[in-house]
């Protein structure tokens, strides 16, 4: 009965404040619940072993139940690695993978199901098996140096920091990621762009595709953002010619000022890197020992003031860093994940769940120990990568945690369908109206509505505040444990109790 009673107060708070953005009816919505997949980890559909394209297919459902409407695939294109950042072809689809026939009916289908869906997009560097690469050796190694691809890349014949010997030459080439077989494209040429041109129309129009995500940009001109920014611009505005709306996110993995400074290029967000990893802000607020909602608020309000217009893109981890699991020490604390995710969730802008994090995934070390096989059941994973040294899965598989309504993914699902309802999470201007040792209430506004955000960073404790001069009321709540918020209002205001851990929206 109280489940009913909270329920019809839900939906009489949405009926009275916004237009309801139906969750199955997704198409005119903009993304920001986005899941980041590595294919060859996800769901393999022919029995070889590793994820592919079909697999991926069979799991949209999923996807669209969880809330999810963003989809980024990690490389998808011809590559000698596992990993696939080093691609030989920019306009087709690895066969370990599938065929391009497999990648066009994914995107039809999302777009179906209302998710956009992008793909990675790494322009810094290709394969040293790319045909522009093997061309432009051949001519050095011919000595005729006649080859129209020499111009596509950095060469040199002095060992210039971050070049490599080229072999059977006395010539080097630039590769910032050395030992990874990946030398760098010079993206300031003419004629590479004009090569850029053609390989994102193909994906934005033959595949259909909503955008990509650029990696390593702060690596396409070493130690010159605003080289950097000029060819960002560049790749924006090529993209919005092709197909206007594209979504592009970038790759800055620098300090906050330097990725402000990013959002001058036009691209619509750039990972917000302050706030992920054991490093980041959510994670460093949530293990503090003292005035845990103090320090988020301080931290945050410097994020919200260097980046006051971009879309923001927070994310937990990635296929880069440790699991999110691994920097909360959470291993045995399925609350302080639930919270970790409802907490990044709540900072508005796209935000980046990685695959696997939806039902506490571990990994950290090697990379290829970040980017283990997806935890469907016992009878239904794809190998690990190659590389791999640890496999460990902390908490229950997918088809175990679907079962259990208190589970992580659980949380995760009422979270996204939280946001969906409420796209004044992600799309509204932010301000902190309170704050104490252990709450913080945000005040999130769009076209003239609001709603607050209130959050208790303890993990134990139940806290107590008081918003004064109105008459408000809990709409919503994501409780990671048993307990649920209450509130009382007088003529003074409305005193709100938040069990540990929780977070409710109030209006």
């Amino acid at each position: 009965m109280k489940k009913f009673l909270a329920l019809l107060l839900t939906a009489a708070c949405l009926m009275s404040m916004f237009s309801f953005a139906n969750a199955d009816d997704m198409k005119n919505v903009d993304a920001y619940n986005w899941y980041e997949i590595f294919v060859y980890s996800y769901q393999d559909s022919n029995g070889d072993g590793v994820g592919d394209l079909v697999g991926l297919y069979n799991r949209l459902d999923y996807i669209h139940e969880m809330g999810f409407n963003g989809i980024w695939l990690m490389p998808i294109m011809p590559s000698p690695s596992y990993h696939k950042y080093d691609v030989k072809d920019y306009m087709n689809v690895d066969p370990a993978y599938g065929t391009l026939e497999d990648m066009k009916k994914v995107v039809d289908r999302c777009h179906e199901l209302g998710i956009r869906i992008i793909i990675d997009m790494p322009l810094n560097h290709t394969s040293t098996r790319h045909p522009w690469f093997l061309n432009a050796v051949e001519s050095l190694q011919k000595r005729t140096e006649d080859s129209p691809y020499l111009s596509y890349y950095q060469f040199s014949k002095e060992q210039l920091p971050q070049y490599v010997p080229l072999n059977g030459t006395k010539w080097y080439y630039e590769e910032q990621f050395a030992g990874g077989n990946m030398p760098d494209l010079n993206l300031e040429n003419p004629e590479v762009m004009a090569e850029i041109k053609k390989i994102f129309a193909f994906w934005l129009e033959d595949v259909d595709v909503d955008g990509f995500r650029l990696d390593a940009v702060t690596s396409y001109v070493a130690s010159n953002t605003n080289r950097n920014i000029s060819i960002l611009n560049q790749l924006k505005w090529m993209a919005e010619e092709i197909k206007p709306g594209s979504y592009l996110v970038g790759e800055a993995w620098t300090g906050l000022n330097n990725i402000a400074a990013y959002y001058e290029s036009d691209i619509d967000s750039f990972f917000l890197f302050p706030v992920s990893q054991a490093e980041g802000i959510v994670v460093k607020a949530m293990l503090a020992r003292s005035n845990p909602a103090a320090n988020f608020k301080k931290q945050m309000e410097a994020v919200y003031h260097a980046i006051p217009d971009g879309v923001l893109a927070p994310f937990l981890c990635n296929h880069d860093t440790g699991r999110a699991v691994v920097a909360l020490q959470a291993r045995q604390n399925p609350a302080r994940v639930k919270f970790a995710h409802g907490l990044v969730n709540m900072l508005g802008g796209n935000t980046f769940t990685y695959y696997g994090d939806e039902i506490g995934m571990v990994g950290s070390g090697e990379d290829p120990n970040k980017r283990l096989a997806m935890y469907w059941n016992d009878n239904d994973m794809t190998m690990q990568p190659p590389g791999v040294t640890k496999v460990e899965y902390a908490y229950p598989s997918v088809e175990e945690q679907m079962e259990d309504e208190a589970s992580i993914l659980n949380y995760v699902k009422e979270m996204n369908r939280l946001k969906l309802q409420y796209p004044i999470i992600a799309r509204g201007e932010n301000e902190f109206v309170y704050s104490d040792a252990y709450v913080c209430v945000m005040k999130r506004t769009l076209n003239g509505e609001s709603v607050y955000i209130a959050v208790n960073f303890s993990g134990s404790k139940t806290q107590q505040f008081t918003l004064s001069g109105e008459t408000l009321r809990i709409c919503a709540e994501l409780e990671a444990g048993e307990e649920k918020a209450s509130f009382v209002s007088d003529e003074q205001g409305t005193a709100f109790t938040l069990p540990a851990y929780a977070i409710v929206v109030i209006n």
